[in-house]
């Protein structure tokens, strides 16, 4: 069902250092911050030969990584993203297996422009699991 990994996303408590240290100290091609206030965060990607980083920071006071830097200070991964095909028929297969999906289980736009699911944590081994259709 999954593809191939789409990126790793990780959650920073100073965006313009975390910038600054992929730029500059790793060379990385590094994006301009995006906006995206349906998910409460404001992202950066940067592009590798492989796949992407996602960095995270929060935008407004009810972005969810306000609460996950409330407990990680020095930021970390917050979540790897798959690609799927089809995101409505990966959600209903996943469902019926038990697996939880987030935020009611209909998809919304995310970073990339497409349809974004998250799965719980506690059921992929500790891990928050995006999906994103391709």
């Amino acid at each position: 069902m999954i593809g191939q990994l789409n990126h790793v996303a990780i959650a920073v408590p100073e965006l313009d250092t975390a910038i600054a240290l992929y730029r500059d100290t790793l060379g990385a091609e590094v994006g301009a911050p995006q906006d995206e206030p349906d998910h409460g965060v404001t992202v950066v990607f940067i592009t590798l030969p492989n796949t992407k980083i996602e960095l995270l920071y929060p935008l407004g006071e009810n972005s969810p990584i306000t609460g996950f830097l409330a407990k990680n200070p020095a930021g970390g991964i917050h979540h790897i993203c798959y690609e799927v095909e089809d995101i409505l028929a990966a959600r209903d297969k996943l469902k019926a297996d038990g697996a939880r999906v987030l935020g009611g289980g209909e998809p919304k736009i995310g970073a990339h422009g497409k349809p974004v699911l998250f799965l719980h944590p506690k059921d992929f081994t500790g891990t928050l699991i995006e999906l994103e259709q391709v």
